[in-house]
C-alpha cells in the first residue's frame, strides 16, 4: 500500500496553494504515496480556479475519508475562515497561524500513524511571529513537537543533469537560522559529529550502501594551516576522526569552494555545511527549483519545498512547482524506506 502524506499550505498569502494544486496532476506523485491537503479547502479551490485546472476538491473529515487522484483534491479542513480573509503577498498573523495550526495538525496526523509522512507547503518567519509563535522556522517547531533535541536541516538534490551522483547530493547543516557571528561561536564537535551521523544515515537508505560524506571546513583555504583561524584543527577535524572511528566514510574539512565542485561531479554523495549560507547557496545554485528541504532527527518523515512564500509570484498563476513535486515524491520514497525497515 502507498504511504499516506499529508500535505501543509503554509502561509495562505504566499505560493504554497498554488504549488499543490499546480504539481497535483504529476503522474509520478500518486504513483509513489496518497496524497491529501491539510489547510481550508475553499483557498485549494481558490488555487484550482486560479490555474484553471479541471481538479475537484474534495473536503473530508478525517483521513481515511481520503481517495485521492490526479481529478481529485482531499482536503482536511483544520483551519478557520480567519485564513480566508488574509491578502495575498501580506505578512500578516492570520497567515502565520494558519501555517501555524496546518503544520501542528500535520504532524500530529503523522505522530498518530494516521499518515506516514508530510509535507509543508512555505511559512513566512515574520508573519509567523506576528502570531505569538516564535520559531525561527518549520524545522525547530517539528522538533519541539516531535519532542526531539538532535535534529537537522538537510537540503537534498535528485539525479538530474546537474549532478553525476546516482544517489543525488544532500547538504546538512550544523548550525541554522542564527546570525552568522552566532553561528560561528555555537560550532562544537559534538554538533558536527551528529549532523554528520545524521546525514549518512538518511543517505545510507537513500543510496543502499554507505555513503561518502565531505566535511566543510569554517574558514577560507580551511584556515590556511591556522592564518586564517583554527577552527579546523581544533573543532572540525576531531569531529570527522571520531566519525571515521565509527566507521563512517567522511573526509574533511575541506574548502567549501572546492568541496561543492568535487560533490556536484560524483565525488560525495552528502556534505556537511557548517553554517546555513554556506549549504543553501551552493545547492540552490545547482537547482533550486529541485531542491527539497529533510528534517532529520524527528520520528516522522517531513519534506518541503526548499523556497520561501515568494510574495513577489503569490496568486499570480506563476508559481514554480517543480520543488513541490520533488518534494512529496522523496516523502513518498522515505516513507516507504521506513516502513520497510518497521
Amino acid at each position: 500500500m502507498q504511504p499516506r502524506l499529508a500535505i501543509t499550505m503554509g502561509d495562505p498569502a504566499g505560493i504554497g496553494p498554488e504549488t499543490i494544486v499546480g504539481a497535483w496532476a504529476d503522474a509520478s506523485i500518486h504513483a509513489t504515496c496518497r496524497p491529501l491537503v491539510v489547510g481550508h479547502p475553499q483557498l485549494v479551490e481558490r488555487a484550482v480556479g486560479l490555474l484553471g485546472l479541471a481538479i475537484r476538491v474534495e473536503e473530508i473529515g478525517s483521513v481515511a475519508q481520503a481517495h485521492p487522484s490526479p481529478e481529485v483534491i482531499p482536503c482536511l479542513r483544520v483551519l478557520s475562515d480567519d485564513a480566508l480573509h488574509v491578502p495575498a503577498a501580506t505578512v500578516d498573523a492570520r497567515g502565520g497561524q494558519a501555517a501555524y495550526e496546518g503544520l501542528v495538525a500535520a504532524a500530529r496526523l503523522a505522530l498518530a500513524g494516521e499518515v506516514d509522512a508530510l509535507t509543508t507547503g512555505p511559512l513566512h518567519k515574520a508573519a509567523l511571529w506576528k502570531a505569538g509563535h516564535h520559531y525561527p522556522g518549520h524545522t525547530e517547531l517539528l522538533a519541539e513537537l516531535c519532542q526531539v533535541d538532535d535534529f537537522a536541516m538537510m537540503l537534498y538534490l535528485g539525479q538530474g543533469d546537474e549532478l553525476r551522483s546516482p544517489a543525488g547530493l544532500a547538504v546538512v547543516h550544523v548550525t541554522l537560522h542564527m546570525a552568522l557571528a552566532k553561528a560561528v561561536a555555537a560550532l562544537n564537535t559534538e554538533e558536527i559529529l551528529r549532523k554528520t551521523k545524521l546525514v549518512a544515515q538518511v543517505m545510507q537508505g537513500i543510496k543502499g550502501e554507505s555513503p561518502r560524506v565531505g566535511v566543510c571546513a569554517l574558514n577560507p583555504h580551511g584556515g590556511e594551516e591556522g592564518l586564517f583561524g583554527n577552527e579546523e584543527s581544533t573543532i572540525i577535524r576531531p569531529a570527522v576522526d571520531r566519525a571515521r572511528d565509527e566507521g563512517l566514510l567522511v573526509e574533511g574539512p575541506l574548502p567549501a569552494d572546492t568541496l561543492f565542485g568535487r560533490a556536484r561531479d560524483g565525488a560525495y554523495d552528502a556534505v556537511v555545511a557548517m553554517y546555513h549560507d554556506q549549504g543553501h547557496i551552493a545547492i540552490k545554485l545547482l537547482a533550486m527549483h529541485r531542491a527539497v528541504n529533510v528534517t532529520l532527527g524527528l520520528p516522522i518523515v517531513r519534506t518541503s519545498v526548499a523556497h520561501g512564500t515568494a510574495f513577489d509570484l503569490a496568486w499570480q498563476g506563476r508559481a514554480e512547482t517543480a520543488g513541490m513535486v520533488a518534494a512529496l515524491q522523496l516523502a513518498g520514497r522515505l516513507a516507504q524506506a521506513r516502513q520497510a525497515t518497521v
